[in-house]
């Protein structure tokens, strides 16, 4: 069952809130965190991405750029721009975005939970984007990144978290640069502490991660790297907790740099193996799954793969890995989209017109839009002990860091 706890959340002073949020570090390159961190000091990204405020050319893994970070955490501290809470509390988090709200529960999750697969894993992670937040959580003392998880809806949570938010005032309450809203409440009642604690242990057999595998793995990295010098707060992970019922995610499409070898119309002839083939007059988002977008030349398509062509079973239904076995190995050549440079993957955030412009520029020569992943078939995946492929799940809206950082080392 899952185990969750309160904690003293570090977080920003109420009217600071809105300019210390960030988008979080892994969605935004140096150079853009640059940009958006320019005339605002108080952006956490002086913390996630602290090479902003070291020269050009500074390795953004060396460990000068971690120290920088330690440095201006313990700035932000001293200045007040944050402040530790004086008891440990549970947190509400309130997303909207385009008029559509979710609501989740920030906690304190057990890294005993992630090693004993009581949180649940979909993907892969790669060692050197895990060891940029190891040395960035032992050098800082600070997890700053929040872990997404997801866990089967239950009725008493959701209403005792409604209750919360319709009885009590929220501590921050913004809309950001990008519109979506940000709303947070802070539970500070001891029994309603102890009933969520309770609720968790009793009724959710398990939780998984929707987004911040290499989060929650690097946070279990430096725990057992502590030793026996690891205190208390280092058995646990930030994250925020949704209910199934209330998570949007998104498509996460694909783009490729050339046909193979083949001339449009090989390629297409290729194609009619697999699926039907229909010319769309306007950009393709698959009505359902089993059907894919696909722009090539200037022209919109509608495949629909043809029955039979994939497996039941929880990876092979997925659409990701029906283009994959279908269209990106046997017909494009690319084996391994981990690691193969002709294939590049596009958030379902930026729309279709992304697809048309990758491909429009010459850049790309096609463009495959896919119908988003369900959170059943995350689940599936998930409980069979099974891997998605790489780049299966966008889910908007996006946490911002610097609301609410977990200390682990005091």
């Amino acid at each position: 069952m899952a185990n969750i706890s309160p904690f003293k959340a570090l977080r920003p002073r109420p009217e600071l809130a809105r300019q210390v949020a960030s988008r979080p570090y892994d969605v935004l390159n140096s150079k853009e965190a640059r940009e958006e961190a320019v005339g605002n000091p108080y952006s956490f990204l002086h913390i996630t991405k602290s090479e902003i405020d070291l020269p050009d050319d500074m390795d953004i893994h060396s460990q000068p750029v971690y120290d920088k970070a330690k440095e201006n955490i313990s700035a932000f501290m001293q200045r007040s721009i944050l402040f530790r809470e004086d008891k440990a509390c549970y947190y509400i988090y309130q997303l909207i975005m385009n008029g559509r709200s979710q609501t989740g529960l920030v906690a304190a999750s057990s890294v005993d939970d992630y090693e004993h697969d009581i949180i649940k894993k979909h993907e892969f992670t790669r060692p050197e984007k895990e060891q940029d937040r190891i040395n960035h959580i032992a050098t800082t003392g600070a997890q700053t990144g929040n872990v997404f998880l997801a866990y089967r809806n239950n009725e008493e949570i959701d209403a005792l978290i409604e209750q919360w938010k319709d009885t009590h005032s929220p501590v921050y309450d913004f809309v950001a640069d990008d519109n979506i809203s940000h709303t947070i409440w802070v539970i500070t009642d001891d029994t309603v502490i102890a009933t969520i604690t309770h609720l968790f242990k009793t009724k959710i057999p398990q939780t998984y991660i929707a987004d911040g595998h290499h989060r929650a793995a690097s946070a279990a990295k430096v725990r057992k790297a502590l030793g026996s010098q690891a205190k208390e707060e280092a058995d646990h992970f930030l994250t925020t907790l949704f209910p199934s019922n209330q998570l949007y995610i998104m498509d996460y499409n694909r783009v490729v740099k050339d046909l193979n070898g083949l001339s449009e119309a090989d390629f297409l002839d290729k194609l009619a193996a697999s699926f039907t083939i229909e010319r769309a007059s306007a950009p393709v988002a698959p009505a359902s799954l089993h059907q894919f977008g696909m722009y090539l030349k200037g022209q919109w398509f509608t495949l629909t793969a043809r029955e039979g062509s994939w497996t039941n079973d929880p990876i092979g239904v997925l659409d990701v890995t029906i283009l994959s076995n279908l269209v990106l190995d046997p017909v494009l050549g690319i084996k391994d989209q981990r690691t193969d440079k002709r294939i590049d993957f596009v958030g379902g955030i930026r729309g279709l017109g992304e697809l048309e412009k990758r491909v429009n520029s010459g850049e790309m020569a096609v463009a495959f839009s896919l119908h988003p992943v369900t959170i059943q078939q995350l689940f599936d995946i998930a409980d069979s002990g099974n891997v998605m492929p790489p780049k299966s799940t966008w889910f908007e809206p996006k946490l911002r860091d610097g609301l609410l950082t977990h200390l682990i080392y005091s």
